[in-house]
């Protein structure tokens, strides 16, 4: 995910909204800062009879392998573990499933696709910097402004060199128009939804990404109660235009939510209170 927002380094257009700022409110101020759903008119191509599939097997390998299922709710990538040899075959993955032309694929295989060479490629770029704590300080994007990776044009599909934030926002939120999409980019950090131990496939996504959803929000990550008030990530404010609005957000928690306290206070509330995001990278020592 394009994760997301830097308040230190800035553009033009932020600094000029950070002066608009106090005529704008909470949840939709926020919002304006996200990346923008954008479509990459190429990559609607698609083959709606296709039966055909790609294999993920390799990155389902490494992903059984090193994702660390941790006593407080949240997965952790071992990353200072992952052996030469595997860091082999993750740079094979990733170069070979990149070779598929993926306009001749269906749209749930082309989902997987996309979702599993995002998180492919991310787990990548922490490998190749060591030594970052956060994912936002690996300012390899170009611009005097960049904050992080996702700018950076480092994959190429059908002779198309792409960047993170293109497959998320150029790619896969203007063509499914499915907000679950978050749930299923990861951003390498402790905030963000889990990498889960499994790869994606056009077959299994969907019930994944609603076990995620259903994970997501019933930790305090997601959503929690402070002071009577809701406090949720701030992936819903964000991306709140994804899930409806700040209406649809409630909506889409309630659908979830499990913990009592938290449902009664969802049901005498109808605004957000507050967000946040923990940027520490999702590491495991």
């Amino acid at each position: 995910m394009s994760r997301r927002i830097s308040f230190g380094k800035f553009s033009r257009r932020t600094a000029l909204l950070l002066l608009c700022a106090p005529l704008l409110a909470g949840f939709s101020f926020e919002a304006l800062f996200a990346p923008r759903a954008h479509l990459l008119e190429k990559w609607a191509a698609h083959d709606a009879t296709s039966k055909a599939t790609i294999d993920h097997s390799e990155w389902d390998r490494l992903l059984k392998l090193y994702v660390v299922k941790k006593p407080d709710g949240i997965n952790r990538f071992a990353y200072k573990r992952v052996s030469k040899s595997d860091r082999a075959r993750l740079d094979g993955y990733i170069r070979d499933i990149s070779k598929t032309e993926i306009s001749k694929f269906n749209r749930d295989e082309q989902f997987a696709f996309w979702v599993n060479l995002y998180n492919a490629r991310t787990v990548k770029v922490i490998l190749d910097h060591p030594d970052a704590a956060s994912i936002r300080d690996i300012d390899i994007s170009p611009g005097f402004f960049a904050d992080g990776p996702w700018g950076k044009k480092m994959i190429v599909v059908e002779d198309t060199t792409l960047s993170l934030n293109d497959i998320e926002h150029g790619i896969l939120r203007p063509i499914y128009k499915d907000p679950y999409i978050h749930y299923a980019v990861n951003c390498a950090s402790i905030g963000c939804p889990n990498l889960l131990p499994v790869a994606f496939t056009a077959k299994n996504y969907r019930p994944l990404l609603d076990k995620a959803a259903h994970a997501y929000i019933n930790h305090p990550r997601g959503v929690t109660i402070e002071g009577g008030q809701i406090k949720v990530s701030s992936i819903y404010v964000w991306f709140g235009e994804d899930f409806g609005g700040e209406s649809g957000v409630l909506k889409h928690i309630k659908k979830y939510v499990e913990r009592e306290r938290v449902r009664v206070i969802l049901h005498t509330r109808s605004s957000i209170a507050g967000h946040s995001y923990d940027w520490s990278l999702n590491g495991d020592s």
